[in-house]
């Protein structure tokens, strides 16, 4: 090899050499010889090359970079679809790629209609027929047996309806937090077809309502859709809390009262009291409960419940066992064969009524020192009887009881477990609630009947003309009407069903109708909707029926109609130019006082959230959401269980985001305890006019006359005079000239007029009279100390200087001139902070009492009453406390007695906070807890910061100059900058 050709690494660096592309040419193209042919490749060998050059291809050498292991996105799905590679994961890796699809379910409903004990056909007749109709609410304290009542009546007209032995179904609880917390948050209504004593078929419309005290309001809303209420009491813990709020609210509806005694059961095996201590025990609630009606009611005309009037019935929901006296006798009568006046046999069932087993009658006295009263005798005993030989020794004793009472068991149902087997051997020997349904049938009006009276009670417009005549006589052909009360969120919780009771006409499915809303007014048609109504059901807890009309006097549920609804409504199908008013607003029975502060965790999701506060607000009949002035969105409700269920709904149902809730906060009111120090007055901006006012404290006791309505603005002068002259020694003159209450109808401030006319131009001053009522009433709504509320106060007009023009005495120079002087009257008459008072319940045995002061001592709690339960081991102690220390207090009394005190806290009244809101002197330093007389300035100062306001109230915003210079000549010393 020359060694000049190749350089030291052996690369070659000699002339060109000659290539061989020529010759490869030469092959490739052949050749030709002299005769023209083509001698070269045939067409085999150009097919034999094609195939050299494939495989020379497939074995070229692929980068690793161009290598393709997989398909790509344009080879799967084609050119057509776009699609989008990101470099980093935007997703955690707790959340899949490609979501499942979210069902959602809050409630429990039933896949198809279930079976029944009567045809859907018959019960959709039923609907016609008024007379047949009884619309009842069932009603109670906590616990006290009216889901398990229910349940009872569903399993007795729903044959496949099976509950667990253990727990009940709690049918009409169809939410699932109802079913995880253990009692009802809702009012569930529920139509069933129910035999009476003497087998005649009534439709029932029942209502089930919640027994906390939180959530009153949906009873309230129940028993505005009802003729009648039947009370629950439970036999052991007797008349309680709820029980007493109820039974009164009841009657200020002017409802029917009848009473079911449940749990009686409990007399037998939980207190083990013997039958003649365990008759006192149920005498002595009848007593409790008619002492409680004598209070409520008319003194004249008092509503009295007793067994022997039929209204008072005997139940047992957990063992399926409901009596009255009536259907009692029957049993005995069907038992022995007799056949004996029914109501002659249950009269002698009651009271100090013995029987005589020689001379087989029954006497006011008894045959023999040992002998029992009736009730105990032919009850009682047979009762304990039956429960002693089932919980005892059964195997023994039971094919006896039963071959006694002709009661047949299989062997497998013989072999139960005590508490089913109690439950179907009383199924078997009592039967259905006979004695329940002609108890309602007997002393609950039908629609027809009651209809005047609930027109009376609740509708706003004139009785006399011919459209109230219809309600009144409960009409199907009459023109339609309808009063709403409740809406229930569908499945997905996206729209809302709306429930209410038809009063008047027949409301048809598709039917175009006229939604009023609680602001409509003859004056103000603006809260009217036309709206076409979707579906119309019969609620029945878990599934629906569907129907095509709804006569007068029946309860429907209605499609489509929910968007311009807020609480309550009327439904018409009459044209504008009709006459009709719409029906009261419901009218609770309890306040809201607790306030708490919400807001979206991310900012953007904010109309997510007022969505979800438009829906929650549709759901709860009390619950109110406003703005403040800082931007804030602030709900309030009755109590913390309460806010509890309303944050769940609004977190998971309705908005489904993530929400910030501020601490729980109270509302304030502010008040006077002393007159006006001097005559304060203002004058309007364009110095025309002048008004002067002092403000005093209103009477003890006339505050909660005008919240009750007990007195009403609208009275004429004469009957306004005469009430407040003899309740409350007003004089004559001055309780005629009461312009108004503030800051609404029912406000409890009152306007006067004090003026005199020979001081004062009449016909000017009433002129500007509206004008001053609405700064008045501006004025109460916003105190001045924090803008909280104005109680308990009077403000007196004492003087006014009224310009002759009309130009120079418009509304846009009265009304802020009226809202400052009432502000001036106000500051100078010692104003104070009041704030609300929670009464409490709580049940405990004896040895858990002094915890229980000690942990109402803490928040500042004053003990009322400490007294034991008649006919059991516990004690009742009833005490006040601040709302504002009642946060975490439920929690805090079970801690420090091991979970052996339950109670129950509802709003009682207002009371003044200790301390001078305006004491400049007291400093408030943080995170330290202020001693009893600075409670009024630190709750004042707090509540203006988380207002946005100002620290300190400021004269200069209430007080004109010449008002200041008037201070300084009299020497009035203000105590605030």
């Amino acid at each position: 090899m020359d060694a000049d050709l190749y350089d030291e690494f052996g690369n070659y660096i000699g002339p060109e050499l000659d290539s061989d592309d020529d010759d490869d040419d030469d092959e490739e193209d052949g050749y030709q010889d002299n005769d023209g042919d083509m001698n070269g490749y045939d067409d085999d060998d150009d097919a034999q090359q094609g195939d050299e050059e494939e495989e020379v291809s497939t074995q070229a050498v692929v980068l690793h970079e161009d290598k393709q292991y997989y398909p790509s996105a344009m080879d799967v799905y084609g050119p057509d679809v776009e699609t989008i590679v990101q470099e980093e994961d935007a997703q955690p890796l707790t959340q899949p790629i490609i979501q499942p699809v979210k069902v959602k379910k809050f409630s429990h409903v039933e896949k198809d209609l279930p079976i029944t004990s009567y045809q859907m056909e018959f019960l959709a007749d039923l609907m016609d027929a008024p007379c047949l109709i009884r619309n009842v609410s069932l009603i109670g304290h906590l616990h006290h047996g009216k889901s398990t009542f229910v349940d009872c009546l569903i399993s007795q007209t729903h044959p496949e309806f099976r509950t667990k032995e253990e727990a009940p179904v709690r049918y009409t609880d169809t939410l699932l937090t109802e079913s995880e917390r253990g009692l009802s948050i809702k009012a569930t209504p529920i139509t069933l077809v129910l035999p009476d004593v003497r087998n005649k078929s009534y439709l029932m419309n029942i209502y089930d309502t919640p027994g906390h005290v939180n959530f009153s309001d949906e009873v309230t809303a129940a028993m505005r859709l009802s003729d009648g209420v039947v009370l629950f009491v439970d036999a052991a813990e007797g008349v309680m809390l709820n029980t007493q709020r109820l039974l009164k609210h009841a009657v200020q509806e002017k409802l029917a009262v009848t009473i079911c005694i449940n749990k009686i059961d409990r007399l037998m095996l939980e207190l083990k009291l013997p039958p003649q201590d365990a008759y006192y025990k149920l005498r002595h609630i009848v007593e409790e409960i008619n002492s409680l009606l004598l209070q409520y009611t008319d003194q004249e005309n008092p509503t009295v419940i007793s067994p022997l009037l039929g209204n008072v019935c005997f139940a047992s929901s957990q063992h399926s066992l409901c009596f009255t006296l009536k259907s009692f006798a029957k049993l005995y009568s069907q038992h022995y064969g007799y056949d004996i006046p029914l109501e002659d046999f249950a009269r002698r069932l009651w009271g100090d009524i013995y029987f005589n087993p020689r001379t087989r009658k029954f006497s006011k006295k008894p045959p023999t020192s040992t002998a029992q009263r009736s009730f105990v005798e032919f009850i009682l005993e047979p009762l304990y009887k039956i429960f002693a030989h089932i919980v005892g020794d059964v195997d023994t004793h039971l094919p006896g009881l039963m071959e006694d009472l002709g009661i047949h068991m299989s062997k497998e149902e013989s072999r139960m477990n005590i508490r089913g087997l109690i439950k179907l051997f009383m199924t078997k020997f009592i039967g259905d609630f006979e004695g329940f349904v002609d108890m309602c049938v007997e002393h609950i009006p039908s629609p027809q009947a009651n209809g005047r009276q609930k027109v009376e009670v609740t509708y706003t417009g004139p009785l006399d003309t011919e459209l109230s005549e219809n309600m009144m006589q409960c009409d199907p052909e009459g023109p339609l009407v309808v009063h709403t009360t409740k809406q229930y969120p569908n499945q997905e919780a996206t729209t809302f069903h709306v429930f209410g009771r038809v009063l008047s006409g027949t409301l048809h499915a598709n039917q175009d109708v006229r939604v009023l809303g609680e602001k409509y007014t003859l004056m103000d048609e603006e809260d009217s909707r036309i709206l076409t109504v979707g579906r119309l059901w019969i609620y029945e807890a878990r599934y629906n029926i569907e129907v095509n009309a709804v006569p007068a006097g029946n309860w429907v549920l209605i499609e489509g109609i929910d968007e311009s609804i807020v609480k309550t409504a009327t439904i018409t199908d009459l044209p504008p130019s009709s006459e009709l008013q719409i029906f009261r607003p419901l009218k609770f029975n309890t306040h809201s006082v607790i306030k708490i502060a919400v807001e979206p965790v991310n900012p953007s999701e904010l109309p997510k959230m007022l969505d979800g506060l438009r829906k929650v607000n549709k759901s709860y009949p009390l619950l109110s959401n406003k703005v403040e002035e800082s931007g804030e969105h602030v709900i309030l409700g009755t109590g913390e269980l309460y806010m509890d269920c309303v944050m769940h709904d609004l977190r998971k149902m309705y908005s489904e985001i993530d929400i910030k809730v501020a601490d729980p906060v109270v509302s304030f009111c502010e008040t006077v305890v002393d007159t006006s120090s001097l005559k304060c007055f203002a004058e309007t901006p364009n110095k025309r006019n002048k008004i002067t006012m002092i403000a005093e404290p209103l009477e003890r006791g006339l505050a909660e006359d005008i919240e009750g309505e007990i007195v009403q603005i609208n009275w004429d002068r004469r009957r306004l005079g005469e009430f407040f002259q003899t309740r409350y020694d007003w004089d004559l003159l001055a309780a005629r000239s009461i312009w108004a209450f503030g800051p609404d109808h029912s406000g409890p401030n009152i306007l006067v007029d004090d003026t005199l006319p020979s001081e004062v131009d009449k016909t000017l001053l009433s002129g500007v009279r509206d004008s001053i009522v609405q700064g008045f009433q501006w004025g109460t709504r916003e105190g001045p100390l924090c803008e909280e509320p104005i109680r308990n106060c009077k403000f007196k007009i004492l003087d006014a200087v009224i310009a002759g023009e009309p130009l120079h005495r418009g509304g846009g120079q009265v009304i802020p001139t009226a809202r400052r002087v009432a502000y001036s009257a106000f500051l100078m008459a010692t104003p104070r902070l009041m704030e609300p008072y929670y009464f409490v319940e709580i049940q405990a045995p004896a040895d858990c009492v002094s915890s229980v002061y000690t942990v109402l001592t803490k928040r500042r709690g004053h003990v009322t009453q400490d007294a034991p339960v008649a006919g059991s081991p516990l004690y009742t102690i009833k005490a006040f406390i601040p709302a504002i220390d009642s946060f975490g207090f439920e929690t805090d009394l079970r801690m420090h007695t091991q979970g052996q005190a339950f109670c129950l806290s509802v709003f009682h009244h207002w009371q003044i906070v200790p301390g001078d809101p305006l004491d400049k002197s007291i400093v408030i330093r943080p995170l330290e807890p202020q001693p009893a007389t600075h409670l009024a300035r630190e709750f004042m100062i707090k509540t203006r910061r988380r207002k946005g306001l100002s620290e300190d109230v400021s004269i200069n915003k209430f007080f004109d100059d010449p008002m200041l210079l008037e201070l300084a000549r009299q020497d009035v010393t203000l105590n605030y900058a």
